[in-house]
């Protein structure tokens, strides 16, 4: 019997999160483990819809206000999710027009109430090159620096994640072609 974990992914785009996250299941479903992966924006997406909203890179171009109300409905959705192993694919912040805002502010990371955050990283290179070649996104071009610099706004919203939650937070590099190495990094984290 395990545990009940609530485990955040965290990472910005580009960083190969998603891979990361489906080795993670896989390793986790071979152990006969029950999990549930959710990834939060498609939560937020889902109530987006009703609104009128077409596409997932379209919300973040809405006004902080509205953005708000999806996320916290979401969280409330998410929240009542039941799995012995539950993981939370999501991101720190979104750069809207006014500012960065954060993915996970207090009342919905108290909602999520997760026992582990995972900080997904990569190279600024690797996070370039996986950006331009993912066709399947609209994203707005960033140089390398502002790669660091959206890299250090993750570290500092972990770490004060960590502190209003009181989970548990690591940081895992994923290189190019290893992501086999940061699932199993995270599985152990877990203690599954």
């Amino acid at each position: 019997m395990v545990e009940k974990k609530r485990v955040v992914i965290v990472g910005i785009p580009g960083v190969g999160k998603t891979t990361v996250v489906d080795k993670i299941q896989e390793t986790l479903r071979k152990k006969g483990v029950d999990v549930t992966y959710v990834v939060f924006g498609s939560v937020m997406m889902e109530e987006a819809e009703k609104i009128g909203v077409k596409h997932r890179d379209d919300m973040r171009k809405l006004p902080v206000a509205e953005q708000r109300k999806l996320q916290v409905s979401a969280s409330s959705s998410i929240a009542k999710m039941d799995s012995a192993v539950l993981l939370v694919d999501t991101h720190l912040f979104i750069r809207t027009r006014e500012g960065y805002w954060p993915g996970l502010p207090n009342d919905v990371a108290t909602a999520l109430a997760p026992t582990h955050l995972i900080l997904v990283m990569a190279s600024p290179n690797e996070i370039l090159a996986r950006r331009r070649a993912d066709t399947t996104r609209i994203r707005d071009e960033a140089s390398e620096d502002e790669i660091v610099e959206e890299i250090e706004i993750a570290k500092n919203m972990l770490n004060s994640l960590a502190l209003i939650t009181g989970a548990t937070m690591i940081y895992v590099r994923n290189a190019e072609g290893k992501a086999d190495e940061a699932a199993a990094k995270i599985v152990s984290a877990i203690g599954v």
